[in-house]
């Protein structure tokens, strides 16, 4: 080789030294930075010289140097996608922890002091009207607790509607959220996409592109790919979200329910298209638990739930026989399976309605005629039994030729229409029994019969329906209780799913730390690492400095001896 062309050779070294230690200063400034991956330099054989191409053992060729090939971003591929599927599904359970959890709070009252310790008062109550069903005054203290009974029920049922409010808003919240991330994506798609057609890498742009997806993946389950171009494209529950052939987004949307006000995310531009099917199983092998989103939409539910939403069907575990515990309602399977907010105001109404209609069958002689699938029916209109708990929109009785037929509730009609029900936001207690306790048992007197005997198969049998055994919380469990062990059983259930959902988050948070960790170790930036680049392109640095100076002598020492 020449000496004018070993000039090419140190400068091309100068060069790339030069870059390289620009890159390893960009790795280090970067050390604390969200979302930052290692950049990494590859250097090449610049085009070699040939000064004969037949000579005996090769080429005769002189290099021309090193060349900067390009800076890399370190990342896998594989791993980003295990992470991120992880995340979502880290975050699906961390929902329905944070959910049960508050289910706890709402239900345990700080720790049922509250509506417990109203059934055990309404209990004693019943337990005195035994002693002395005739007495005013036990008749009146009973009134007056059921008052108090359906007035802490509708306390918890009420803060359970009020929490799937505060789901609701955040649903949408996180909607604007995810619609604003893919603004992010398709602004970053046009920058790099500009960049990159001038031969630059746009690494740092890449970074915080890949830093939205993983934000991303803890909102929704998504695919992706990267184009030749560098464009990503992504899709969310299988629809298209960002596209390389549109500027903007394929925007999320959402409906508002008029009767509840509740938000459904939807693809508006695939006519209102819910984004998630509600309906599915959720199952890992399915990949039906991934995402923020997805699990606060299943966890509020899509209304107020009442008893009608879960099944009153009951099968014996010795003899297999299906029987309906009330004799009445729906059977089936349960209406809120996947929702947990539902699950238990529908539970709770369930203990409220039993324990309302045993109360006003029992006191209106009726009992007996309504377990057996009869109409009670009354010919004149002073013969109508007062019931305690009435209906706020129907009355117990109607006008039917001539006659007085009890309204039986139906439960058939929309979920939002609960006129005839006996559920608690359809409820009160009887205004003429809280000024005149001793209507209580009309057309009985305070519990007297005509003759001027005590009534005390009444006072009996609301004592039994205290103590039987006729509640069951819904068709996942076996167990029967009653009205006392009913509550304790429901705060124990939404206790042990907390339980069984803290077990997932944490088991999730382990493997998103493992896959995060395995991240790390392959684009995290070891500053112990670039220190040491850093002095190896020094070094690399000044070798080709006293390359230039070496040839830079030898030429100043031939052209002094040729002058």
């Amino acid at each position: 080789m020449n000496l004018m062309g070993s000039i090419h050779v140190g400068s091309s070294g100068l060069q790339t030294s030069q870059n390289a230690l620009n890159a390893t200063a960009h790795n280090l400034s970067n050390v604390e930075t969200k979302g930052y991956v290692r950049q990494q330099v590859l250097l090449g054989d610049r085009k070699y010289n040939y000064a004969a191409s037949t000579a005996a053992v090769g080429p005769q060729q002189a290099g021309l140097g090193v060349e900067f090939s390009k800076i890399r971003q370190v990342r896998d591929y594989f791993l980003d996608l295990a992470y991120r599927k992880e995340v979502g599904r880290g975050s699906f359970y961390d929902t329905c922890y944070e959910t049960t959890s508050e289910l706890e709070t709402l239900l345990g009252e700080m720790n049922g002091a509250a509506f417990q310790d109203t059934l055990d008062v309404l209990w004693t109550a019943v337990e005195e009207l035994q002693k002395d069903p005739a007495s005013s005054v036990t008749q009146g203290q009973f009134i007056n607790v059921c008052n108090q009974f359906l007035d802490r029920a509708g306390s918890v049922y009420d803060g359970l509607a009020n929490y799937q409010d505060n789901l609701n808003v955040r649903i949408k919240d996180m909607v604007d959220n995810i619609n604003e991330i893919g603004d992010k994506l398709c602004k970053l798609n046009h920058s790099i996409l500009t960049v990159e057609l001038s031969s630059e890498t746009a690494n740092d742009m890449r970074d915080q592109r890949n830093y939205l997806m993983d934000e991303l993946a803890k909102y929704v389950q998504y695919d992706y790919t990267v184009n030749s171009d560098g464009v990503v494209e992504v899709r969310i529950e299988g629809e298209t979200f960002v596209a390389r052939s549109k500027n903007q987004p394929f925007y999320m949307g959402y409906t508002k329910d008029q009767a509840t006000d509740f938000y459904t995310p939807t693809w508006p531009w695939a006519d209102d298209q819910p984004v998630f099917d509600c309906s599915q199983e959720i199952s890992t092998a399915k990949n039906t638990n991934i995402g923020q989103l997805k699990s606060m939409v299943l966890a509020r539910g899509d209304r107020r739930a009442n008893y009608s939403d879960v099944s009153s069907e009951y099968t014996d575990p010795v003899t297999g026989e299906t029987v309906d515990l009330y004799n009445k309602g729906a059977t089936g399977k349960m209406a809120t399976a996947n929702s947990i907010v539902m699950n238990a105001m529908g539970e709770l109404d369930q203990l409220v309605h039993k324990m309302v209609t045993d109360i006003n069958n029992i006191l209106t002689g009726e009992k007996s005629t309504i377990d057996a699938g009869g109409i009670p029916t009354y010919d004149n209109v002073n013969d109508l039994p007062k019931e305690l708990f009435v209906r706020l929109g129907t009355e117990r009785y109607v006008e039917d030729g001539g006659q007085y037929k009890y309204v039986e509730e139906d439960i058939s009609r929309s979920p939002m229409n609960v006129s005839s029900m006996y559920t608690l936001s359809n409820l009160k207690i009887n205004p003429e029994l809280i000024k005149q306790p001793t209507l209580l048992g009309y057309p009985d007197s305070g519990l007297l019969k005509a003759d001027g005997s005590v009534d005390q198969d009444k006072a009996d049998g609301l004592t039994k329906a205290f103590s039987d055994f006729s509640l069951i919380l819904n068709p996942n469990v076996t167990k029967i209780s009653s009205y006392k062990e009913y509550y304790t059983d429901l705060v124990s259930m939404a206790a042990n799913s907390g339980d069984v959902y803290k077990s997932f988050s944490d088991a999730q948070a382990l493997t998103v730390d493992s896959l995060d960790d395995s991240r790390q170790q392959i684009m995290g930036v070891n500053s112990s690492e670039e220190l040491s680049n850093m002095i190896k392109f020094q070094n690399a640095y000044n070798a080709s400095s006293r390359f230039i100076n070496a040839v830079n002598d030898m030429l100043e020492h031939l052209i002094n001896r040729l002058s």
